[in-house]
């Protein structure tokens, strides 16, 4: 049955044509078939719905019919979302389940085909996409791009397995995202030259500017551990129109408190004009990706927001394609029911697992660093107890590990400062790339706690002590749950309150958990195979005496 003809009336903000007058669109069908021009004082405006232009959806914990719910409620209308957290545990069936349950709501997901799975052969991960997989995907009309090309190294030395994937994106028209983080000079230029047309990695003003010179699109991100905002918003006063805005990963408790709104809030609240706000919020994305995304235009989707005014930006009401998404903060998308499609074979593992020998004077240790995807590296004299290297909470230096979750192996073992732990143990299976099991304690006891509540669960984030054992599951691959994102919202909450009580002052210590084993970003991470130098992208020893090589 046909929709039936509405109105929405007040102060239209016409972005792509600079100008903002009192309207009233006339909506049919799902798109605006009218427009006209009043002579009248409205107390609200309409806007373009916002667009998350790139996004991991199984970062907030939830299957993308619930992250829906949650981001409709904030005037997210669409997400760009790459696929790659799933498709490194499940290969194209997490890619095809995720697109299929992104359309059970009217929400607009736009899915791409994922360009490093695995990211580098220095840890095991569930699945791999190789080109066969990459092009069948590439000629799926709703694919729309290819993911994040972390493997820079792999653009600028002519990797052909890298090239060939550039390539295909190329034949089929369809647009190439990048992930190079400090990238500069004549590799940023080859990397450019590929083909690849955005970058969400860039960390200061001084970098964006040189990549939007080489011609990139600068995803401006503000998620739950990176954070780059601050940096980069006074991007938008001279280039507006090489800027989009980002959440990339968003935990679940984050994503009930705001989403791309927080990036509008903040460029408003600067004093930057409002059509630049709204050229990177929604009209970048949608042009640059080619989106069927409303931009309230005659003839296009009814894809909008209505908000108090252009200062406080309250979201009174967020309609995708002509449906009352959300109104006045509450969700009007029902919560479905979801399938729980996995790959977890790891058996519980006992203290001794985790047990390492001292051998060698200085121990390189991992530092961690609140609310960046990167790490340094110290070198520590670790403290030693009965022949074995333990945990040092008092100096802050505490044991990290990750476990294959695929199939049963010996866990690989290191040492981590800034998570402030004084006792327990929180561990994840949320752990970039390969989402092995990731965990980091104080004592031998407390992390095979955390790590057989992941293990029991098939899945999921967990935080253990002598006082305590709380688990979040994550059935949907480990990655995500299939209940009521609200729900999940509030266990998350509850499950980094209890990290907290452990001693952390990270703002995120779950999501900076998750980046200590991605091996794309330096400086020195942990993978399920041993200690790993991201410069080199080779392993590195525990002890600056011992060699080490691949397990």
């Amino acid at each position: 049955m046909p929709d039936e003809v509405f109105r929405v009336s007040g102060n239209i903000v016409d972005a792509l044509n600079s100008v903002i007058y009192a309207g009233t669109m006339v909506i049919k069908d799902g798109k605006i078939t009218a427009i006209e021009k009043k002579f009248v004082t409205y107390n609200t405006f309409i806007v373009p719905g916002l667009v998350d232009s790139h996004v991991h959806i199984e970062s907030s914990m939830l299957v993308p019919a619930e992250f829906a719910r949650l981001a409709a409620v904030h005037g997210t209308v669409a997400a760009v979302a790459d696929p790659h957290e799933i498709a490194n545990v499940l290969g194209v069936e997490g890619i095809d389940f995720m697109l299929e349950n992104g359309k059970r709501q009217g929400f607009k997901f736009y899915f791409g085909a994922p360009s490093c799975v695995p990211s580098n052969r220095l840890e095991t991960t569930g699945a791999a996409i190789g080109l066969k997989e990459v092009q069948e995907l590439l000629a799926r009309n709703e694919i729309k791009f290819l993911g994040e090309v972390m493997n820079f190294q792999g653009v600028v030395n002519g990797d052909i397995e890298v090239m060939s994937k550039l390539a295909l994106a190329k034949q089929y028209g369809k647009r190439i995202d990048g992930h190079a983080p400090g990238l500069r000079g004549d590799d940023l230029s080859m990397y450019v030259d590929a083909g690849i047309s955005t970058d969400h990695e860039v960390s200061d003003k001084e970098e964006g500017c040189d990549k939007i010179q080489k011609g990139m699109m600068i995803q401006i991100r503000e998620g739950s551990a990176a954070r780059n905002f601050n940096e980069l918003v006074s991007l938008l006063r001279d280039h507006p129109s090489s800027c989009m805005f980002c959440s990339d990963d968003k935990h679940p408790y984050d994503l009930v408190k705001g989403h791309i709104n927080e990036h509008v809030h903040g460029a408003l609240d600067r004093g930057i004009d409002p059509f630049k706000v709204f050229r990177c919020a929604s009209i970048n994305p949608v042009k640059h990706y080619g989106l069927s995304v409303g931009l309230l235009q005659k003839g296009d989707p009814a894809d909008f927001l209505v908000v108090d005014d252009l200062k406080n930006f309250n979201i009174l009401k967020t309609y995708i394609n002509g449906k009352l998404a959300a109104e006045n903060g509450e969700p009007l998308l029902k919560s479905l029911p979801s399938t729980a499609p996995n790959n977890f074979n790891a058996d519980p593992k006992a203290p001794s697992d985790f047990g390492v020998r001292a051998s060698g004077g200085i121990a390189n240790v991992i530092l961690a660093m609140d609310g960046s995807l990167k790490t340094g590296k110290l070198r520590i004299f670790p403290h030693v107890k009965d022949g074995f290297v333990r945990a040092d909470p008092q100096r802050d230096i505490l044991k990290m590990v990750v476990v294959n979750r695929y199939y049963d192996a010996p866990p690989a073992v290191a040492f981590v400062k800034n998570f402030g732990f004084k006792k327990g143990a929180i561990a994840s299976s949320v752990a970039h790339d390969s989402h092995n099991i990731i965990c980091v304690g104080v004592s031998d006891e407390d992390i095979k706690r955390a790590v057989n509540l992941v293990i029991e669960n098939a899945g999921g984030i967990a935080a253990a002590c002598s006082e305590f054992m709380e688990c979040l599951p994550l059935p949907v691959a480990g990655l995500m749950s299939g209940k009521d994102g609200f729900e999940v919202a509030k266990k998350y909450r509850q499950l980094d309150s209890l990290a907290k009580t452990l001693g952390t002052g990270m703002q995120a210590p779950f999501m900076t958990l998750s980046f200590m084993s991605l091996l794309v970003v330096p400086q020195l991470k942990l993978s399920n195979l041993g200690l790993i130098d991201t410069a080199k992208m080779e392993f590195t020893s525990l002890f600056e005496e011992q060699e080490m090589s691949a397990r």
